[in-house]
């Protein structure tokens, strides 16, 4: 039966009447752990898919990690809303409920009105977030029963220190949130155990991992090297890009990258030569950092952060803050070409909830009040719809594309003026104005 988007299937006639012995031997001759065993297409959020290649074996331990990791049992059941196709879903959600032995609800769709039905109705203890979910969550209208439900355990990656603790202030302090680090193709990432705040995990002993930091100069976009010209390691707090040593080893999974089904992609992922001849290591392309007690913390996607003013602009820490205006949708934040001018001007695209309005005076004091003014946005987008991938990311290709042109952008457009202590509509007086200043 299908009931509010989530498909109900009945399978206990079929499993009683199923043998009871293992299939036959011939089904799976000459398959080996390390063969692929599906194809996962990464999200697309900077540009096309690519298809990651995903082995038996890797497909197993993500969900042995998991359920060891986060205590999954036979009685939790997880509630999975994101698409199948996903690697969060299949590998984190479909993988961890098999090794548990956990029940799998699956939602056909996301739905921000059906998401605590379901809970409730389901008795789903576990859940999954990525992105902006859990904002989208925290934006619907409190209710009484904001705290009575059976989920006690999230894990996924993107939650702002802010709607980190929104959640458990409005939704019940007994929750464990696992934020973690990684992608689809990586061969290593990190899990915040802790409930540390922001954090997206913990790496207390580097050295016994396949993880590093290293420099890296964002406004050239190259990494930074030594007098022999390997890569620098960085230094306590320093955002640098996240990079894992290639593991190659016929018994050993981890480390190992499978990399893609096109070689030409998989080779642009490998770093060679990093830290002496011949070593290879995994590109993430994402910068982190790390604190004194080892904890570390999103920075952005390289790429995403821009230059304005001399200062790096992290879109990630823009966007957190600016998540707080009240009824916000969603935001996203990106750098725009300005003629004339060196680097990115901060530009963010905003998506209101149904009913709520726009006031441009108290927008510009949330921003100026809480970031420099490098990194408050210069330009502002009012958008009817976000533009996402499949899996509730936030794409910014076409955005940064159009950038504030009025000949372009059909959406209502603003521009920061400082003097005036507003926002006001974009026009090349009130541009020229914002960039004499």
């Amino acid at each position: 039966a299908e009931q509010r988007g989530l498909c109900r299937l009945d399978l206990s006639q079929q499993a009683n009447a199923a043998p009871a012995d293992n299939p036959p031997a011939d089904w799976r001759a000459g398959i080996t752990a390390g063969d692929t065993a599906l194809y996962i297409f990464t999200s697309g959020t900077t540009g096309l898919p690519k298809a990651a290649c995903i082995s038996h074996a890797r497909w197993l331990m993500a969900g042995d990690v998991m359920q060891i990791s986060m205590s999954i049992t036979p009685e939790d059941a997880f509630y999975c809303f994101l698409p199948l196709y996903h690697g969060a879903a299949s590998m984190s959600a479909g993988s961890t409920a098999l090794a548990a032995g956990a029940r799998l609800v699956v939602r056909r769709k996301f739905s921000r009105r059906e998401f605590w039905r379901d809970v409730r109705q389901h008795g789903a203890t576990v859940a999954q977030y990525v992105g902006e979910i859990c904002r989208f969550l925290l934006s619907a209208p409190p209710q009484p029963d904001d705290r009575d439900h059976p989920l006690r355990k999230l894990t996924g990656t993107g939650m702002a220190p802010e709607v980190w603790n929104q959640w458990v202030e409005r939704f019940g302090d007994q929750f464990q949130i696992v934020e973690g680090w990684g992608s689809t193709e990586s061969n290593t990432n990190t899990l915040n155990l802790d409930n540390w705040v922001g954090s997206c995990g913990r790496v207390p002993f580097w050295e016994k991992t396949n993880l590093r930091l290293v420099r890296y100069d964002v406004e050239n976009d190259t990494h930074l090297r030594d007098e022999n010209g390997f890569l620098q390691l960085c230094a306590v707090d320093e955002p640098g890009e996240a990079i894992a040593m290639i593991v190659q080893h016929p018994d050993v999974v981890g480390g190992r990258f499978e990399g893609y089904t096109s070689a030409e992609a998989t080779e642009k992922k490998i770093l060679r030569n990093v830290f002496q001849q011949g070593d290879a290591w995994w590109s993430s392309g994402d910068l982190l950092r790390c604190d004194a007690d080892g904890y570390c913390w999103f920075v952005d996607r390289i790429g995403d952060t821009f230059r304005w003013k001399s200062e790096n602009v992290s879109t990630t820490e823009v966007a957190d803050v600016l998540g707080d205006y009240p009824g916000l949708d969603a935001v996203t934040i990106y750098g725009v070409k300005v003629p004339d001018h060196d680097g990115r001007a901060g530009m963010a695209a905003l998506v209101l909830q149904d009913g709520a309005s726009f006031d441009p005076g108290a927008f510009w004091q949330l921003a100026l009040a809480r970031l420099p003014r490098y990194a408050a946005p210069l330009f502002l987008r009012l958008s009817a719809n976000a533009d996402m991938t499949g899996n509730y990311k936030l794409r910014k290709v076409d955005l940064q594309r159009e950038g504030f042109d009025p000949g372009v952008v059909r959406d209502p457009l603003y521009v920061r003026d400082d003097a005036a202590k507003t926002y006001v509509p974009l026009t090349p007086e009130a541009v020229a104005k914002a960039l004499r200043a």
